[in-house]
């Protein structure tokens, strides 16, 4: 039995050792993922005492760590202890399987193992502890990071987190353990490296969140190499895209050189004039005024001609002409003719493209000079009034019911009357128009002065030139090329086409043919009855298949067959088209709505003689601009004109005519021949079926058989031919005269026009051809 000596000596031993192994006690760090398997020591423990104690200490040390670093306290972790029991006896682990710690942890679990017999490291040397303590207890270790001296480090603490397993020898004798939540210090570091970058653990560390670097990645940059391949891969990506750009817009600049709208593919043509002198008048739309009282949309004849009209009725009026040209108001027939004839060789390009008229007068292509014009940042202010001209602005929309117009920028002008004068645009050729670039570039049309000196410089550079067409554009133009090409020494014409003969549409067979004989007299290698097969491109030349078996060489090709209205504006502006002539559906004062009017070639109106009518020559864009003119300024008149046309081809030939000439109607030709014997000139009448002659003097008979496919391009016709000196040609309908063909003579055109509007049958032509003169 233990003396009273004895009991209090064991108990003070106890409690000193009790005290010894809170103080001394190893922390490790739990895994953030899964509780930590520690090796814990054997070691007796003797009741609720030695928890208390250990309890009380390490809350003390907890605290004075905390009051030692405020600015950590949300680090400090609530000491959430767990219910543990005690088993009384001892646990003994079995001999063999027996689990071992890491390697790196066998030296310091040694050390363990000895003191649980002999002394616990670092403890005092007379400091006794229990080699007979029967109970282990089991329990998840609280761990302080600002612990030294412990077991393990910071630095190494995650490493033991992983290597680590549960101890085999704990058994429960309730609940298993369970593992622990997420460490809240940790979650506060992860989520400050994870915002801050400059905090990431050096490379080759572990970051918090089990990765190699921050936010889980390498924090030596792993991607690298795909940073390299994003960089090639977007450089590449532009270099693709700069290349499909310029294919395109070399593409676009093919199609303006080739097909159209006037443009050429070198230094003298419209592209380049435009971008060094070809600048928008005013430069920015909202130097526009925003109201007008007149406006019209297109700047050719019908536009000048309707503010002649305008300017005559009003003489305070203010027009504004807004047109997608860059030039003032000009007429376009002097282009195909006189124009070539004129002895101007070495300016470039010609000044004003001033020509001689047939009368020997001198004249400008321009309607009026650019001092008659107002400025239309002006047109508002002046006084009394004028004509402004807004050069390469386009219309998108007309809001009729509104009395708006919206440009293609989105700047909008009211207007109290509007004229729509917006004439046509050349057509061109599928073949060509769908050709490589290199075929597109040695091919145009013509319509305007930039087309004029385009071809003008390749004249003079004794260039061969294909003109395809034989209407009045291609005719005119052939006989002009080839009277250039012989006074300057240039190179070879041709004119291709597919019909018998040149103005095959207006003018009777016979007449065709004899006209096309007599261009062949000019110097132009005509070839009928054929059409471009092929076209590709031979070094600096193009080279041609015809269906007829020929090839042609040209340096150049010029289309000119027939033109179509730009009527673009009637789809947004709502304006009704005919689906059989095309233009906009006027009524007889030239009106499609309310206060807009439309003229020219883009007008389809209708004729009480002829019906429903569009007519694409120079005199009608006269008389219908005039007339749409006066009908703006209040007049609304009917439009009743029988419109005129004119052609020269060269000095021997030129005619006029009117009304409705159209060689699928019947004819009647009679001319003035000249005799044999003597001078005095007869007549033939000549009709559509080549009846017998009516007994005078000179009868001239034409065999259409005799007409031969074989193309010659002799200079002289082989081969007698009859003289179509002076004459006129009735076409007819219904046997009453619906139009006359004046050739080779002038100034009779009120005359013919007296005669349409009769509208009755003559039983005796040869009478009304006396009316004509044709013999004087």
């Amino acid at each position: 039995m233990m003396s009273h000596w004895t009991a209090p000596s064991v108990m003070h031993s106890v409690i000193r050792r009790a005290h010894i192994l809170a103080r001394k006690r190893t922390i490790v760090q739990p895994s953030s993922r899964h509780a930590a398997s520690v090796y814990y020591l054997q070691r007796s423990c003797h009741g609720n005492l030695y928890e208390m104690v250990k309890k009380r200490s390490l809350d003390a040390r907890t605290k004075a760590d905390a009051q030692k670093n405020p600015n950590q306290k949300v680090c400090v972790q609530k000491d959430m202890e767990e219910e543990v029991e005690y088993d009384t006896d001892v646990i003994e682990c079995p001999p063999h399987p027996q689990p071992r710690p890491p390697r790196q942890f066998q030296a310091k679990y040694q050390d363990y193992s000895q003191a649980a017999d002999h002394k616990f490291p670092g403890a005092p040397s007379s400091s006794k502890y229990m080699p007979t303590a029967k109970q282990v207890f089991f329990k998840p270790v609280k761990y302080d990071t600002r612990t030294s001296g412990t077991l393990l480090d910071w630095q190494k603490q995650s490493d033991m987190d992983k290597h680590m397993s549960k101890d085999p020898c704990r058994q429960m004798s309730k609940d298993p353990f369970k593992q622990p939540a997420e460490d809240p210090c940790e979650q506060f570091k992860r989520m400050s490296l994870k915002n801050d970058p400059k905090q990431c653990p050096p490379s080759g560390s572990a970051a918090p969140d089990g990765g190699d670097g921050c936010n889980g990645k390498d924090s030596g940059d792993p991607n690298k190499s795909l940073k390299l391949k994003c960089l090639f891969g977007a450089l590449a990506a532009m270099v693709a895209g700069g290349l499909i750009a310029w294919f395109l817009a070399s593409t676009k600049n093919d199609d303006n050189k080739g097909a159209g709208g006037g443009s050429a593919g070198d230094d003298n043509s419209a592209d380049a004039k435009r971008g060094v002198s070809g600048v928008t008048s005013p430069d920015s739309s909202e130097k526009l005024p925003k109201h007008v009282p007149y406006l019209i949309i297109g700047g050719g004849t019908a536009a000048f001609s309707a503010f002649r009209s305008i300017k005559s009725n009003d003489a305070k009026a203010k027009v504004l002409i807004v047109s997608n040209e860059y030039r003032k108001p000009y007429m376009r027939p002097p282009l195909s003719k006189e124009l070539w004839y004129t002895p101007n060789t070495n300016e470039k390009p010609i000044k004003d493209y001033r020509f001689k008229q047939w009368t020997g007068s001198e004249r400008s292509l321009f309607f009026e000079p650019d001092e008659f014009f107002v400025d239309p940042e002006k047109l508002e202010e002046s006084v009394n009034g004028g004509i402004a001209v807004a050069q390469g602005f386009s219309v998108q929309k007309v809001d009729a019911q509104n009395h708006t117009v919206i440009l293609n920028d989105g700047y909008k002008i009211t207007y109290d009357e509007c004229l729509i004068a917006t004439g046509c645009a050349p057509k061109n050729l599928p073949m060509f128009r769908d050709a490589a670039p290199s075929v597109r570039e040695k091919v145009m049309v013509y319509r305007t002065p930039d087309d004029f000196d385009r071809l003008r410089r390749y004249a003079a550079e004794k260039r061969s030139i294909t003109i395809v067409g034989n209407g009045f554009i291609g005719s005119e133009l052939a006989c002009s090329l080839a009277h250039y090409s012989k006074e300057n020494g240039g190179g070879k014409i041709y004119q291709v086409f597919q019909e018998s003969g040149n103005m095959s549409k207006v003018l009777p067979n016979y007449l065709s043919r004899w006209t096309m004989a007599k261009m062949k007299n000019q110097g132009v290698c005509v070839i009928p009855n054929a059409s471009i097969k092929s076209a590709t491109r031979d070094e600096e030349s193009l080279k041609l298949e015809l269906n007829n078996g020929m090839t042609l060489l040209s340096d150049i090709v010029v289309v000119c067959v027939g033109c179509s209205p730009n009527t673009n504006l009637a789809s947004p502006s709502k304006l009704e088209l005919d689906r059989t002539l095309g233009g906009f559906v006027v009524n007889a004062e030239l009106e499609a709505r309310r206060n807009l009017y439309v003229a020219g070639d883009v007008s389809c109106f209708y004729d009480p003689l002829l019906g429903r009518r569009r007519v694409e020559h120079h005199d009608h864009s006269v008389v219908s601009g005039k007339l749409a003119g006066e009908n703006m300024t209040g007049a609304k008149k009917p439009y009743v004109h029988q419109s005129m046309f004119w052609s020269d081809l060269g000095p021997e030939i030129g005619y006029e005519g009117i009304g409705l000439a159209d060689s699928s109607l019947p004819t009647v030709g009679i001319f003035a021949l000249p005799s044999a014997t003597d001078a005095r000139p007869s007549t033939d009448n000549l009709t559509i079926n080549r009846e017998e002659d009516d007994g005078s003097k000179h009868t001239i008979i034409i065999d259409e058989k005799s007409n031969s496919d074989v193309v010659t391009c002799d200079d002289d016709a082989h081969g007698e031919q009859p003289n179509y000196g002076r004459g006129v040609i009735f076409y007819l309908k219904n046997e009453k005269i619906v139009g006359v063909l004046m050739w080779n003579l002038f100034s009779r055109v009120g005359l013919a026009r007296t005669i349409i509007n009769q509208n009755k049958k003559y039983d005796d032509l040869n009478e009304v051809a006396k009316l004509f003169e044709i013999h004087s």
